[in-house]
């Protein structure tokens, strides 16, 4: 029932003109690309993922940045990074603006892919993508050791294409944080809501909030339960919600719980790391949910093609 608002937000609210432009933009860049980079969030690696990437990238080399790993599962993180390497042949580097220097090995590896160019002393093109507020301006700040990119908290800040010189044989191409049209894996939308990718006044507080209550509690019980000092979990997501308003103060007259309060206050601990290091997804599961979409799909083209004879 979550996801009928969130899918809605997403096709109306965020694709806007900039997005649409990026993508057009990219499949002119892509001839001139050697490498591609995609920054993803670890909490989140595969709903941060860009399909679009997929179809377009051919055989080209690819490298997953896991972002903001210092705020994900660092065991999941593991898996993760296991899986993408194995199951769709890219290279991966779990990354953290807290440890520049991890950051900077992005360097040697796009050279230990390139030997030759390296040898040679020609450029490495590199196309750097992510979604919004993924952490991707920072990672560039980092690797160029000087302001080029701007950075913040809020989605969609890059607007335009960059051509940025590192200055040690890599040039990156710079694409605005691409969110695509419609997220069809409905559990997907959700993450990347919960997570920050969509801004917060295109969202509705308690819609997310309770998907990621849901989540945690199922997931990271004793995180719960530690960060709100429980000693038994509630059985249900409003329960929780009910439990922080009431101990952080989100009370009308009468004792009655904001629940927009008390869920605001919840996504900004997850986003913050506060509650714990919390990864949303595995790879079984995505595995599991890409099985049911693949039923939704066939579903929707038999209810079509069934409307189609009847008329």
């Amino acid at each position: 029932m979550y996801f009928t608002h969130i899918k809605h937000i997403m096709l109306i609210q965020w694709y806007p003109g900039h997005m649409h432009k990026a993508s057009k933009e990219v499949k002119l860049l892509m001839p001139q690309v050697d490498l591609i980079i995609e920054v993803i969030d670890a909490r989140i690696p595969f709903s941060s993922q860009n399909p679009m990437i997929a179809k377009l990238r051919g055989d080209k080399p690819t490298i997953k940045i896991l972002s903001k790993s210092d705020l994900a599962d660092p065991d999941m993180t593991q898996l993760w990074q296991h899986y993408l390497e194995q199951e769709q042949g890219v290279k991966t580097l779990a990354v953290t603006s807290k440890n520049p220097e991890k950051i900077r090995q992005l360097i040697d590896l796009c050279h230990k892919l390139f030997p030759d160019k390296a040898e040679d002393g020609k450029l490495i093109n590199a196309l750097i993508m992510g979604i919004p507020n993924v952490g991707k301006s920072t990672l560039i700040n980092i690797l160029a050791s000087r302001t080029i990119a701007k950075t913040g908290n809020e989605p969609a800040v890059t607007k335009m294409q960059q051509r940025i010189d590192l200055g040690n044989g890599i040039i990156l191409f710079d694409m605005p944080g691409l969110l695509w049209g419609n997220v069809e894996n409905r559990n997907s939308g959700y993450r990347l809501a919960t997570t920050g990718a969509i801004r917060d006044t295109a969202i509705d507080h308690d819609d997310i909030a309770y998907f990621a209550a849901e989540v945690l509690l199922r997931q990271y019980p004793e995180l719960i339960k530690t960060r709100f000092q429980l000693e038994t979990l509630p059985e249900k997501e409003e329960e929780l919600l009910k439990i922080i308003g009431t101990q952080r103060g989100c009370l009308r007259s009468g004792g009655r719980v904001e629940m927009d309060k008390a869920a605001k206050i919840f996504l900004a601990e997850y986003r913050a790391g506060t509650i714990g290091r919390i990864t949303l997804e595995t790879p079984a599961m995505m595995e599991q949910e890409l099985v049911q979409l693949e039923v939704t799909r066939a579903e929707k083209a038999a209810k079509k093609l069934a409307r189609k004879k009847k008329h």
